[in-house]
């Protein structure tokens, strides 16, 4: 078997053709190939030599074979879909564990999978160094370290970061970093943070917000905050930026909103206010992401007067306001049943061009309509919303269907309710990666795609 890039083959290469300029291999082309090799478990040998017409490796096509390596190895078998990495959204555990802890996803692998990712890995990386002569960079060291964090193999990872120190950057060790705290090991990325000058590396203010953002995530405040204070000493090398306290009003916000202690949710949103403060005070200018992660913990947790003020000081400063902000401000009169001012509030985003409105501007204005049996309104909303390019999602509509079929009056058009069923079916072909299938008993059957299902026949 001959390929375009590698040959799968242990007989003697033949003669080179007339000598011509390759280009280099594509991604799509060497990953299939490569990942197909490592889960029949080959060795990388002479059974697997590069081809006459092979030009070699490039630092992007190395990368893009690690980065791969993940999603065939380390799959969790209760991932929804195989999403596009693009799409896919990914949510880290709420509470720190070890790496002898499994929760989450993380906890459904296959270890003798994941041990066999890891092996095939690290036979890769040192046979195209040995035998193709490649010469590794701080990308592919980068994203052979990457992996060895999603795997969770922490002593081996230790040990390849000694190794290469060389190739070891403080980017790379801050990409590290955030992986580890993807996963949940944020003791593990704290202790890496402070080993970085082991490496040779000297941590900058990126690094600095990924291990706060990452402590912030587990609601370990006192040593963010620690971290934060470091920073803001005289003569301090990485002094903080907006971000860094972005990061902490954003955490103190989203934790007040997980505790049922109405004093706990009043003392976050004091920190968050307080840090708001700090951050002006140390001359700072917020920007809109700021003011929406305040805005929007505000109106969770119905402080809309104290929000209407920073949506004015935003205003007032030549903060422009974005969909965001007006879409939280829309939640919190649609749960106090005051959907008039939301509707003002999104007439008023569409006059000023402050954004346009989405499928989370209309489902809760659509949602409190219906509840108040205010059915012609929300389906003259749906109408609009379909009419300005957005997809309802499928509760809303049905939501709206029942809700006329409830009072007897004249429902939906049909044709609008073709086009919602079939951006609907659309959005989920999206996520779950599926087309129809002509002459099938099913009506949907998964798609076979070489950049997520190659050699798992």
């Amino acid at each position: 078997m001959l390929s375009r890039t590698l040959r799968f083959s242990s007989s003697s290469p033949s003669p080179p053709p007339s000598p011509s300029p390759s280009p280099s291999p594509s991604p799509s082309l060497l990953i299939p190939q490569v990942i197909s090799a490592m889960l029949q478990n080959r060795p990388f040998d002479s059974s697997l030599s590069p081809s006459p017409n092979f030009p070699g490796f490039s630092s992007a096509a190395v990368a893009a074979v690690l980065s791969a390596i993940p999603r065939f190895f380390f799959l969790s078998s209760h991932s929804v879909g195989r999403q596009d990495p693009s799409f896919r959204r990914h949510r880290s555990p709420l509470r720190p564990r070890t790496r002898f802890e499994q929760v989450g996803p993380a906890a459904h692998r296959d270890a003798s999978l994941v041990r066999l990712g890891v092996s095939k890995a690290l036979e890769f990386y040192s046979w195209i160094e040995s035998r193709c002569g490649f010469a590794h960079d701080e990308r592919t060291c980068r994203e052979m370290s990457r992996l060895l964090a999603k795997a969770n193999a922490l002593p081996i990872l230790y040990r390849f970061l000694r190794r290469n120190q060389e190739l070891v950057t403080t980017a790379t060790a801050t990409a590290v970093i955030k992986t580890l705290s993807e996963e949940g090991l944020v003791k593990e990325s704290l202790l890496l943070f402070y080993r970085m000058k082991q490496l040779h590396c000297k941590p900058d203010s990126q690094a600095h917000n990924t291990i706060i953002g990452a402590l912030c995530r587990v609601g370990w405040f006192k040593k963010a905050r620690f971290l934060l204070d470091q920073m803001e000493m005289p003569g301090a090398r990485c002094p903080p930026d907006s971000y860094t306290y972005t990061i902490l009003i954003g955490a103190y916000c989203k934790h007040s909103l997980q505790t049922g202690c109405r004093k706990a949710i009043r003392r976050r949103i004091w920190e968050a206010n307080h840090m708001f403060r700090r951050m002006v005070f140390r001359g700072f200018v917020p920007d809109v992401v700021t003011y929406n992660c305040l805005i929007d913990g505000l109106c969770k947790t119905y402080r809309v007067g104290r929000a209407q003020e920073l949506f004015d000081e935003m205003l007032l400063k030549g903060c422009l306001p974005n969909r965001v902000t007006y879409n939280s401000f829309i939640r919190y009169y649609c749960v106090v049943n005051e959907v008039d001012k939301a509707v003002n509030l999104l007439r008023e985003m569409v006059s000023r061009e402050h954004g346009k409105p989405t499928s989370s501007s209309y489902t809760p204005i659509i949602h409190s309509l219906c509840e108040s049996g205010r059915v012609q309104e929300a389906r003259e909303f749906l109408v609009e919303m379909v009419n300005g390019g957005a997809v309802p999602r499928e509760f809303t509509y049905k939501l709206v269907r029942d809700a006329f079929g409830g009072s007897g009056e004249e429902g939906l058009l049909e044709e609008l309710c073709q086009i919602v069923e079939d951006g609907i079916e659309a959005r989920f072909r999206q996520v779950m990666r599926v087309k129809p299938v002509m002459g099938s008993g099913t009506r949907f059957a998964q798609e076979p795609n070489w950049d997520d299902d190659a050699g798992r026949g």
